[in-house]
């Protein structure tokens, strides 16, 4: 499955975005699907985890209920709403696909990834 990832840009300390993730396939729905974000010089950080029909999901810690992941399996469509960001939430944030039969909280469990899209959180 290839992904497309989009939304990010450039906003203040306390704004919101809602990331996008595309896909290519209409077996999107059975896939779980993940957010990971990553800096330069670091390791890519889990951010968000959800079922194939989106009942269930989990959130790294330090998401703290600012961040809301979905899904639009009719659109083929993964969803990552941000809210009251801050300049640490800066990097760029990844979609993946995985074939496993759980939610996956490392990238080692994820098959497929998209391209990234850069989010820069700066007044």
């Amino acid at each position: 499955v290839q992904l497309q990832a989009s939304g990010g840009g450039l906003v203040q300390p306390g704004g919101s975005l809602r990331l996008s993730c595309a896909a290519s396939e209409r077996t999107f729905s059975d896939y779980y699907m993940g957010w990971f974000r990553q800096t330069p010089g670091k390791e890519r950080e889990f951010v968000a985890a959800i079922s194939w029909s989106g009942t269930h999901t989990v959130y790294a810690d330090f998401v703290k209920g600012r961040f809301t992941i979905s899904r639009d399996n009719a659109k083929n469509t993964l969803y990552l709403q941000i809210n009251s960001l801050k300049p640490e939430d800066t990097a760029t944030y990844y979609c993946a696909a995985s074939r496993a039969l759980s939610l996956q909280t490392t990238p080692e469990g994820y098959n497929y990834w998209g391209q990234g899209t850069q989010v820069t959180v700066s007044s």
